[in-house]
């Protein structure tokens, strides 16, 4: 271990393994021991598994139409209970303060007609839909998954990065990183206790069933996905499986009398609550994209009507909109009472007096993003940047200072990570997911966390060339009477419906391929 650590540098960054002093931090010294009493060779031997059982399995991701083994690094990212129990708790409020926004973006709009968020920033949003205005999700839930992406600050604070809460992705990675490092370092389950990730499918499903129409006493739960060309398929199906219900695309479903049903071989089944992986765009050919084929007509006039229960909600992208963002502190003082748990980091609107001039100021010291970019898309840091590259972006922010916000350069912290035959500090944030039956917002204990494997890399997403570390949150000493927490893999329920039957007609295979590929609002998470 001294050989894999020697020369492990500190930079500007907090580092989650080591202190100022170079003492290892409390949270990691069984971590750093472990990997002490290994040789070099044994090191390379076991990081070499991971990525050869990702592979096996088809766990990989898109980078420009390339499909490449997701990198899982050997050494776990480790989080204290007690800073876990702050991350949850300011998670849980964050989707309750955007719980309530859509709700109102969507219905009265007080906070609009109150002046806590200006009516140009709703209806000038990409993602504000207009078809939605008016859907009352029977039991109240329009983010039934949300997706909140944080790094900590060179203070060592956690902080929020932005939200997501349209069809977050990535879940999939922390529950094949959990099995996979199981099996790779076993040795740490059984000095840690790390609480587990396996109840994930159980509270998704639970979620979904109670999101079904009022009065359905077995509701028949779907995934719908845009097909196997999507970066996110892997997830999907995953999730189908897991769950026990049927991964179906657009073709196997369709809409008769204001209701859903899906084609299967024993006959038409009605559809109750659809977990749909499909952007708005694409999902009702009637309401949006007429050249759709990867949505299923009239599926909004059902959910119009409340015979069909859609996960997440229709329109909830305005959340995500990235100025939108810059409000959230506000609102949950107006939606809660409380002050927000988690803080944003700083963030000029571009909109506002004096804010555009003093970010052409400053543009190379700062971090210019997209407010409708995802998967690290558009992002520009002005540190690294040409000079021919910020006069570009300099002539973007004029033409359209609504459509960006600017950010100062973050030290996302470190953590030490497996490069070259090394242990080298890289850049990682960390996306907990939050799961809403409308009763309780569940918290999954631990997250993605994604790493920049470039040596002073910050953008952390597998589109980027980053990979991601299994997230081991710790349990309290006080929990340590409870039943041992295993991760093995989650049994699948038995399948509650009949198989789906794909109609895949001979002239619409073409549009149908194009649309798949088109469809990457679920860029990839890490």
């Amino acid at each position: 271990m001294a050989d894999l650590f020697d020369d492990y540098p500190l930079g500007p960054a907090f580092d989650e393994l080591i202190d100022r002093e170079r003492a290892v931090r409390p949270r990691y010294e069984q971590v750093h021991a472990t990997f002490a009493s290994l040789s070099p060779e044994e090191v390379a031997a076991r990081s070499d598994t991971l990525a050869r059982s990702f592979l096996a399995q088809g766990i990989t991701f898109d980078v420009a139409g390339e499909e490449r083994p997701f990198p899982l690094d050997v050494v776990p990212r480790v989080v204290e209970p007690d800073e876990w129990d702050r991350i949850s708790r300011g998670v849980q409020q964050r989707v309750r303060a955007l719980e309530a926004f859509l709700a109102d973006v969507y219905g009265p709009q007080h906070a609009v007609r109150d002046g806590v968020v200006p009516r140009r920033l709703i209806e000038s949003s990409g993602e504000f839909q207009r078809a939605a205005h008016g859907i009352v999700p029977a039991n109240g839930v329009r983010c039934h998954v949300a997706g909140v992406d944080l790094i900590r600050d060179e203070a060592g604070e956690f902080r929020v990065l932005e939200d997501n809460v349209r069809v977050p992705s990535g879940v999939s990675y922390v529950l094949a990183n959990r099995q996979a490092m199981v099996r790779t370092v076993p040795e740490l389950f059984s000095e840690l206790r790390v609480r587990s990730v396996v109840e994930y499918p159980r509270r998704l499903r639970s979620a979904l069933v109670a999101a079904a129409p009022d009065g359905t006493p077995d509701p028949t739960v779907v995934v719908l996905t845009p097909g196997v060309f999507n970066s996110a398929y892997y997830e999907h199906a995953l999730l189908a499986r897991l769950m026990g219900v049927e991964l179906v695309e657009g073709r196997d479903l369709y809409c008769a009398a204001g209701r859903v049903y899906m084609r299967t071989t024993s006959g038409p089944q009605r559809v109750d609550v659809i977990y749909r992986r499909v952007d708005d765009a694409f999902l009702d050919p009637v309401q949006f994209r007429a050249d759709s084929v990867l949505g299923v007509p009239g599926l909004v006039d059902c959910a119009r009507r409340g015979t069909v229960a859609l996960a997440n909600g229709l329109g909830n992208g305005v959340a995500d909109d990235k100025l939108v963002y810059t409000y959230l502190p506000d609102l949950v003082r107006y939606y809660l009472s409380e002050e927000p748990v988690l803080q944003n980091v700083d963030t000029w609107r571009l909109e506002e007096p004096g804010a555009l001039t003093e970010v052409l100021e400053r543009l190379d010291e700062m971090v210019v993003k997209p407010v409708d970019g995802a998967g690290g898309k558009g992002i520009v840091v002005g540190p690294d940047a040409s000079a021919d590259e910020l006069a570009a972006l300099r002539a973007r922010l004029v033409a359209d200072p609504r459509g960006w916000i600017a950010q100062p350069v973050v030290q996302l912290s470190t953590t030490p990570t497996y490069v070259d035959g090394a242990f080298r500090p890289r850049h990682v944030d960390l996306r907990p997911f939050a799961v809403n039956d409308g009763d309780d917002v569940w918290v999954l204990p631990g997250g993605l966390t994604r790493v920049a494997l470039g040596e002073g890399q910050l953008v952390v997403n597998s589109s980027q060339g980053g990979g991601s570390k299994d997230t081991w949150v710790l349990e309290h000493p006080r929990d340590h009477g409870a039943a041992p927490t295993t991760d093995d893999a989650a049994s699948p329920r038995p399948a509650e419906a009949g198989v789906p039957i794909a109609t895949n007609p001979a002239d619409v295979v073409d549009l149908h391929h194009q649309q798949q590929q088109q469809q990457q609002q679920e860029v990839p998470p890490c």
